[in-house]
């Protein structure tokens, strides 16, 4: 009862409608998909400092600081025990600048690659909230619009039982009319219930990703006239998303990263050269041999060169280990390429069937108003039964119903079309928009 009363509540409430723009921005500040996404981002974009760092200087300081009490006794009888104390003091300041690390220079490129592929993972998921929020308003637009006509179904069948029973009474129809009446008037009682739980479980999806409630939505314009793809070759459409749809340009940069991975670690054979200076600064309060205090200072310059010779085999495991994991990139890229293509292939159906399943859906419309009318006008000259008006509203609500699904998968479709083909942005959520009542 709970869900029945809210549900209703909804759908009576006289508030302001809130548009599809409006939806979208809300979950824009609450999806929680969304924002793991943004500060994923974030963390991609370091990846390049990063690499950045590894070509860069280093400048490190180190010291210690070390007390030292020592003892000396003498084996020879009468000589003194000597005692004494001293303390020691040591930094040492080291600069480091890569002349040569073939390995750096490779994990740099790749750094760069990850800030894309970054950026792009992003982007996919800007383009996902857009379609995940205009399928969850439309579920509620079509929960409700299904809920609107089972009531408007369940009130001609309890107007079509009620003439039934008084033409039952007057003797011009059988029990058998009253039956089906009643028969039908029960299913669409059981239809309104799972049509108001179909709805609360619809609003509460919406709510999930705008973290709102709406008491009402603007629904479709029912003159609404829906746009064919632009191109209108599906081919075109294809050739897009292998290109540029934002599945292909990730795997793209992951192939990109594991091809430098795999000369990274071939590189890891190379000798390395760098630029080395140091200061060191040794005081000490005594000296363990002289016991005199002293300072000792020390600058040096070098040139540092280290030559991998042997490391038990693992740096060419290590380069063969990349090497394939570049293979199953590639390979990766492909099944992307191959992925893209079928969903543009898909989608695009989606959206041109569509749009001829609504020209279908709006004709089938009249023909089953004009049928209905028929059914009664021959029901009430006696050449129709009961149940033939049943049927005929029957057919009317379900081509109601139908029309409004296959307007909302059809928009649906068309993101999803251009989401694949990686060009979907907020201004195609305006254009939908536009295309509600104002």
């Amino acid at each position: 009862m709970r869900t029945i009363a809210l549900a209703l509540f909804f759908l009576a409430l006289p508030v302001a409608a809130q548009d599809l723009q409006q939806v979208y921005r809300d979950a824009k500040g609450y999806d929680a998909q969304y924002g793991a996404a943004r500060y994923a981002l974030q963390a991609g974009l370091e990846r390049l400092p990063q690499g950045r760092a590894l070509l860069l200087p280093t400048l490190n300081l180190t010291g210690s600081s070390t007390y030292t009490s020592q003892e000396f006794e003498s084996r020879t009888a009468g000589a003194p025990l000597i005692e004494r104390d001293f303390r020691t003091n040591v930094y040492t300041l080291t600069f480091s600048q890569p002349l040569f690390r073939l390995q750096n220079y490779h994990q740099y490129s790749q750094a760069e690659f990850q800030v894309r592929q970054a950026e792009a993972i992003f982007s996919q998921s800007g383009q996902d909230l857009i379609v995940r929020t205009a399928q969850a308003y439309f579920d509620v637009l079509a929960s409700k619009d299904t809920l609107a006509l089972v009531q408007a179904q369940k009130t001609a069948i309890s107007e079509q039982l009620a003439q039934a029973k008084r033409n039952f009474e007057v003797g011009t129809a059988t029990i058998t009319d009253t039956h089906e009446a009643q028969a039908r008037f029960d299913l669409s009682s059981s239809q309104e219930i799972a049509a108001l739980n179909d709805l609360e479980t619809k609003l509460s999806a919406l709510q999930q990703i705008t973290g709102k409630q709406y008491a009402a939505l603007r629904p479709l314009r029912a003159q609404v006239r829906l746009s064919p793809p632009n191109p209108a070759s599906m081919q075109s459409w294809v050739d897009l998303t292998e290109k540029q749809g934002y599945p292909v340009v990730i795997q793209e940069m992951a192939a990109e990263i594991a091809s430098l991975e795999a000369k990274r670690q071939a590189a890891a054979h190379y000798p390395t050269l760098d630029l080395v200076a140091r200061h060191n600064n040794n005081d000490q309060t005594a000296s363990s041999i002289t016991g005199v205090a002293g300072r000792t200072t020390n600058q040096t310059l070098s040139l540092e060169l280290s030559l991998p010779l042997y490391a038990g085999g693992g740096i060419s495991s290590r380069q063969r280990e990349a090497a394939a994991n570049y293979e199953r990139a590639k390979q990766d890229l492909e099944n992307a390429r191959r992925s893209s293509a079928l969903t543009a292939r898909q989608t695009f159906l989606g959206v041109t069937n569509g749009i001829a399943q609504v020209g279908a859906l709006e004709q089938a419309l009249v023909s089953s108003q004009s049928a209905l009318d028929s059914n009664k006008l021959g029901y009430e000259v006696g050449v129709r039964i009961n149940i033939d008006v049943l049927n005929a509203q029957q057919q009317l609500f379900s081509t109601k119903r139908d029309l409004a699904v296959a307007r909302y998968n059809t928009i649906t479709s068309h993101l999803r079309l251009k989401a694949a083909a990686g060009s979907l942005r907020e201004e195609d959520l305006e254009e939908v928009n536009r295309a509600l009542e104002q």
